[in-house]
């Protein structure tokens, strides 16, 4: 479906025709030097957030965003164009050892700008967890609710009502024939036109991201947005953070060639540049880490992938993707024991699907053929609840770009395997006619026993099994004690006082779940206490 010659307003241009006070890239230049009141590093889920409720209290704020504001006038559903402009390092982030592809996004909105909308409250058994081993006390359900609530209305956060695509509902179909539960799954969306190119932008502005809701609030009361901007490294001494050196890059993110940094003078920063980014840019500044915990503990949700040709036509790039999911496979074991996972069907695009897939060639050539007919289910495994399970350490190259180090370890690897069977007989009880395993040593397999005995025979290697991310999760981690954790339960930082952490770097493991909507209600609960120290008022998100 296209929305050539449908006049769509574009809410982003009308705010600059307004007057919105944006600078970097082609928007004007960086002064030498900004002072205001609070200094937010990225404009994504956390950034976004904090930004409103700052704003809210009179504030003056600056947000610094490393990639560049499109709108939904460059929102053409092309991938050719999505991937090179709103993504880090063009959608093709890896891990260190090139065994894990990693979306995530980089432009004003962040990650939201280009996820598929899933929204999970954080589950009671991953609370619960924090609750026990990391010393968030007051993290439990009950008293998180109101604050998903909060976010779950400002963000039109609700159940998606329109009938499923079929790629979804193979998974409700599959799954109920083998007596598995399936649900659906909410969406944070405003009158959406069921396209399905949500992760190249949504170009109807449905998808309530930060792009359309809490940065143009920000801005409309006085906000000022830096785009094209690097965090280079905070200036740090006598117990605070003094300011925070900026570079501009120009819309790939590569450095501007001949161009002066810039200086921001704060009272407060806060970081909430997206982990990996965040500790990045906290190790690039040399920030105190007595506990050597920054970087650490980084979660990925790693994520397999199967597919399957069907007699009739998928079409799964069509439609509002990952509608329906099934937890059954959180619940088989206890939540620090082996690796359980989550079951979605993501949406299927030519590069994103020749680029994930195994093969080559005319091997390839011929698996695309069936394109039309081909559907796909991925496993979310839930990473850091057991000790062999730490998550990666986030690193830094030569020149200061972050690379995150994740060992795919036997006990990674289990979990995946175990997920690959998992999707695999649910497609056969679907009616899939074959169906391929996302491994290099896999075939197109007929029938459900013998895939079972392909599948548990492969060697389920980093490299071979094709393994990919798009939740991004820890690295600064919040704790009740500085001895687990970099920031507070507040979000403070330990050691710095007016320094602050509001992204899913927060997080002590992965969730379990799509994270935004988690990242959304720690951010209102954190920005909502920071606004009442700095100023005294009490703050709410916009119903």
């Amino acid at each position: 479906m296209s929305t050539s010659g449908t006049h769509i307003p574009d809410p982003i241009r009308a705010g600059l025709q307004r007057g919105w006070r944006v600078l970097g890239g082609t928007h004007g230049r960086l002064p030498a030097q900004i002072t205001c009141d609070v200094a937010i590093v990225g404009s994504g889920a956390g950034a976004g957030i904090t930004a409103e409720l700052l704003t809210q209290a009179g504030l003056q704020v600056v947000l610094v965003e490393e990639g560049p504001l499109k709108s939904s006038s460059d929102f053409r559903q092309l991938e050719s164009e999505a991937y090179p402009s709103l993504y880090q390092e063009s959608a093709g982030r890896k891990t260190a050892d090139k065994a894990i592809n990693i979306l995530q996004g980089r432009c004003v909105g962040g990650s939201t700008t280009v996820n598929w909308t899933s929204s999970f409250r954080t589950p009671a058994a991953t609370l619960q967890h924090w609750q026990q081993h990391f010393g968030l006390l007051d993290y439990g359900e009950a008293t998180m609710a109101p604050w998903f609530a909060q976010a779950e209305r400002r963000l039109h956060i609700a159940p998606w009502l329109t009938a499923a695509n079929r790629n979804n509902e193979v998974l409700r179909a599959g799954a109920a024939r083998l007596g598995i539960a399936a649900s659906g799954i909410e969406r944070n969306v405003k009158g959406c036109w069921n396209l399905g190119s949500c992760g190249m932008g949504c170009p109807t502005n449905a998808k309530q991201s930060m792009l359309v809701t809490t940065i143009p609030t920000a801005l409309d009361r006085g906000a000022t947005l830096l785009v094209q901007t690097r965090a280079q490294a905070f200036v740090v001494g006598h117990g605070s953070v003094q300011s925070l050196v900026c570079t501009p890059v120009s819309d790939n993110g590569t450095p501007t060639a001949g161009a002066a940094s810039t200086r921001i003078v704060a009272r407060h920063f806060v970081v909430a540049g997206g982990a990996i980014n965040s500790p990045a840019l906290l190790m690039r500044s040399g920030v105190p880490d007595p506990h050597r915990l920054l970087g650490k503990r980084t979660f990925l949700h790693p994520v397999v992938i199967s597919s399957a040709t069907f007699a009739d036509r998928i079409e799964a790039w069509d439609g509002a993707p990952q509608t329906l999911y099934t937890d059954h496979f959180l619940h088989t074991h206890p939540i620090d024991g082996p690796m359980g996972y989550k079951l979605e069907a993501p949406p299927m695009h030519p590069v994103i699907v020749s680029t994930t897939l195994t093969g080559h060639g005319q091997a390839q050539a011929d698996l695309l053929r069936q394109f039309p007919h081909t559907q796909g289910l991925l496993a979310l495994l839930r990473d850091g609840f057991h000790a062999e399970s730490p998550g990666g350490n986030v690193q830094l190259r030569d020149d200061g770009s972050p690379v995150l180090d994740y060992p795919l370890n036997d006990f990674v690897m289990d979990g995946a395997r175990r997920a690959l069977l998992s999707m695999a007989e649910i497609q056969f009880a679907a009616g899939a006619r074959q169906v391929m395993p996302a491994h290099q040593m896999a075939r197109q397999y007929t029938q459900w026993s013998q895939a079972r005995e392909a599948i548990q025979a492969l060697p389920m290697k980093p490299l071979l099994t094709r393994v990919v991310s798009a939740h991004v999760m820890g690295g600064c981690a919040m704790a009740g004690t500085e001895r687990q954790g970099v920031v507070g339960p507040d979000g403070a930082h330990w050691q710095l006082a007016n320094l602050s952490v509001h992204d899913g770097s927060l997080f002590p493991t992965s969730i379990g779940a799509n994270p935004q909507l988690s990242v959304y209600g720690v951010a209102n609960r954190l920005a909502t206490g920071l606004a009442k120290r700095l100023t005294g008022q009490d703050v709410r998100l916009a119903a």
